[in-house]
């Protein structure tokens, strides 16, 4: 993992980015400007691992380019391939939302390169607008209902 400048042109695609996250639509420009200054850019090479199932969340991530497996522990040493995201998916909402350790382990499936917003600026954007926190709350639950459904398949 390498942390990376982020220039005019990744914070206007970044900013175009948010629009579409589902919970960010209800975050106004001004709002949105708000957040764009605590965003950072990280560089991850393939097969490296974003973090790991069971770890608490310290942040939250969108895909800008690449790929990664969303994958799930069997057993002690085995997982399980339960999704793929690509640029413009985001992930690491779960636990920061619940309080809970990280539901699944992401890993890289080629160089990828993420927007990643540390816990506490996450928080304070989900107290500033309770719409935002809502949805959030709502894809949350249906994430995780998603990953431990598709665990026991």
């Amino acid at each position: 993992m390498k942390k990376l400048e982020i220039g005019a042109t990744e914070l206007g695609l970044l900013a175009h980015m948010m629009r579409k996250v589902e919970f960010f639509t209800p975050l106004t420009v001004g709002q949105l400007e708000k957040i764009l200054p605590a965003v950072m850019l990280f560089s991850f090479d393939k097969g490296e691992t974003v973090f790991s199932q069971g770890q608490k969340g310290d942040a939250f991530y969108i895909i800008y380019q690449g790929s990664v497996e969303i994958r799930l522990r069997q057993w002690l040493v085995l997982s399980k391939k339960v999704a793929a995201l690509k640029a413009g998916d985001f992930l690491g909402e779960i636990s920061l939302i619940s309080d809970e350790p990280r539901t699944a382990t992401v890993v890289c499936a080629e160089p990828t390169l993420l927007f990643t917003l540390i816990a506490d600026d996450f928080k304070f954007v989900l107290h500033e607008n309770p719409a935002a926190a809502t949805e959030m709350k709502r894809i949350a639950a249906r994430r995780k209902f998603d990953s431990s459904h598709q665990a026991k398949s």
